[in-house]
């Protein structure tokens, strides 16, 4: 990515890299307070693309804020070939109380203990004009192209150690069934997820964190995908901030499919992350 820098206000970005979409997609995997992304951003994130991205900040009547927006191939990364549909993707982030210590609303739980409330408020929407692949940026080429549509919505609020996240997202397709390239039955995964949590930063580097997802799959695709549910207890020591950290999760969740045949599991990760 070669970026261009107009002022301090404004700058312009050509190449390959993270549209703005979602936060939890958007925020360094580095700087997060769980092992992973929950699966609401595993399903209906937008991830990265070619073209070009603009970035605004500024001030109104007090409060800041940052205005993010692409143009691109909507094929995603790595792409030797593109059709002529494009992605055009927007958000808009709002910040009433003030700008977070360090770039805290873009890093998961508050490390700088916030002496202040703080709160950034998020919208946006892609259109992925004739995407090629059933997840538009991502996922199996398809033999025609669909339009993708993807809205979301995201919260961080910190203070004083504690940190809440949520975010939704919904992803629209006219028609989810199509054929692979190779001419197998395939379907875009379309529907509503809802990711929230909860998390406490202690004074000795500790933290305890909570999640809950939450996903439904659109009601065309009621009887192939499940409605999914998963509980996460987190637990993590920095040792020295983001970058050298041990966690540990722990996740409940449940599988429900309209035909009744329902799945429960457990799983639990560990981890330790030296950073640069």
């Amino acid at each position: 990515m070669v970026y261009y820098n107009f002022g301090k206000k404004f700058y312009i970005g050509f190449g390959q890299g993270k549209l703005p979409g979602n936060r939890q997609r958007i925020i360094s995997s580095g700087q997060l307070q769980f092992v992973d992304r929950s699966m609401v951003n595993a399903s209906f994130n937008i991830d990265r693309d070619f073209g070009l991205m603009f970035y605004f900040s500024d001030a109104l009547a007090g409060v800041d804020f940052n205005l993010k927006g692409a143009i691109t191939s909507g094929e995603g990364r790595n792409t030797l070939k593109s059709d002529n549909g494009l992605a055009y993707t927007g958000r808009v982030e709002l910040m009433p109380f003030g700008q977070f210590l360090n770039d805290g609303d873009f890093s998961e739980g508050d490390l700088e203990r916030e002496p202040t409330p703080k709160l950034s408020l998020a919208a946006g929407y892609s259109y992925n004009h004739k995407a090629i692949r059933n997840a538009g940026q991502r996922g199996t080429y398809m033999a025609e192209p669909r339009n993708i549509r993807t809205l979301h919505s995201d919260l961080l609020f910190k203070y004083m150690g504690w940190a809440w996240y949520a975010e939704l997202i919904e992803r629209q397709v006219n028609d989810p069934f199509v054929l692979s390239a190779d001419q197998r039955p395939l379907h875009i995964h379309s529907g509503t997820g809802i990711n929230t949590q909860l998390s406490y930063y202690f004074i000795h580097a500790w933290e305890i964190a909570g999640r809950y997802s939450w996903l439904k799959p659109s009601e065309k695709l009621s009887a192939l995908e499940p409605l999914r549910r998963e509980f996460t207890l987190g637990v993590s020591k920095y040792i020295s901030k983001h970058k050298v950290k041990m966690q540990g999760n722990f996740t409940y969740g449940t599988h429900d499919l309209a035909a009744g045949s329902d799945k429960k599991f457990i799983h639990a990760q560990f981890q330790v992350e030296l950073g640069i």
